[in-house]
């Protein structure tokens, strides 16, 4: 999730865990540790394109990464903070180094939380910047911080924002589940034979949703609103794998394919090489869109294969925003 929301998490996590005990302090430290995390994003100037995206939400967002840092953080803060013990103050960094992943996980990009095993949870049911989720939330936090240490009101409105922005997190795996069957129907009304469906709701909102449906030949991408009245639309998408030639037996190929699930098309433009990952789709709400939000370009350079990412332009970002407020209200 986004920075806000990771940090909102961390100080609700941190006044659960210690605000009665020290006050205003156990949100901010709770506040640091829900950012720590994602320090990850170092690696995209230290390793290679395809190594940096191996690393994200790798090691930081894993059970043992929580265990081993929260003891240290813990350790480190209470040589200052005594009035609660080291074992209390591991207790809180640990709880929100774990609830960093944990929210994750319910992202495109998932978490590897059982590093070092190869294993990412992904279950795609919100988006990485969510206002539902975040705005209520921030407001309990701010209400209860403004109270004082020992008003058990305090307590109250801070549990407000825990469980209200879980039961919207349950809410968007039941929305999850209805449009999936909604994609499922209108593939079988239009007799489109497919090997495999994901779903997953469109940036900033969990009303909007889109498919990625892979064919023999191609992928398809459609929308539905749950204001949607008419039936739904797929795009066609190409595969083109046979594009790589050579290229496919690349390891950083391989790695890449595997980034993807196998949800990944290849393009040619201008003579340019390109690998685009379906899994975040593209940067429109029209299914037939080609501008993918992640594409890779593939340059090879003596015997080395180099990655380079597309870079976003702002106005890519305007004009999707448009297009979402229009898209969201129905077809």
């Amino acid at each position: 999730m986004d920075s806000l929301t990771q940090i909102v998490l961390g100080a609700a996590v941190g006044e659960a865990t210690l605000g009665k005990k020290v006050g205003n302090k156990a949100a901010l430290y709770g506040a640091i540790a829900g950012t720590i995390p994602d320090l990850d994003v170092v690696a995209n100037y230290l390793v290679d394109t395809v190594t940096a995206l191996e690393m994200h939400r790798g090691f930081t967002h894993s059970i043992v990464f929580s265990i081993v840092f929260g003891l240290f953080f813990g350790w480190l803060v209470s040589l200052w903070e005594k009035r609660a013990s080291w074992k209390q103050w591991s207790l809180l960094w640990f709880l929100c180094f774990l609830t960093h992943p944990l929210l994750d996980a319910h992202t495109t990009w998932g978490t590897q939380l059982f590093w070092p095993f190869d294993l990412r949870l992904a279950y795609k049911n919100i988006f990485v910047i969510d206002p539902l989720y975040t705005l209520p939330f921030l407001i309990f936090l701010v209400v209860a911080l403004l109270r004082k240490r020992n008003d058990p009101k305090r307590r109250t409105f801070n549990n407000l924002g825990l469980w209200v922005s879980s039961i919207y997190l349950v809410l968007t795996l039941v929305l999850k589940g209805i449009t999936f069957l909604k994609f499922e129907n209108a593939l079988e009304e239009q007799r489109i034979a497919y090997t495999e469906i994901e779903t997953k709701p469109a940036p900033l909102n969990a009303i909007l949703w889109t498919a990625n449906v892979e064919t023999e030949h191609s992928f398809l991408i459609g929308y539905y609103s749950l204001f949607d009245s008419q039936p739904i639309k797929f795009g066609v998408h190409p595969k083109n794998h046979e594009l790589l030639g050579g290229l496919a037996a690349d390891a950083k190929i391989k790695r890449l394919i595997k980034l993807t699930n196998g949800f990944y098309t290849i393009s040619k433009d201008n003579g340019n090489l390109y690998f685009n990952d379906l899994r975040f789709g593209t940067l429109s709400v029209d299914p037939n869109n080609r501008d993918y939000v992640f594409s890779f370009l593939l340059e090879k350079k003596g015997e080395n294969l180099v990655v380079t990412e597309n870079r976003k332009r702002p106005e890519d970002a305007k004009n999707l925003l448009k297009e979402l407020w229009v898209r969201i209200k129905g077809n």
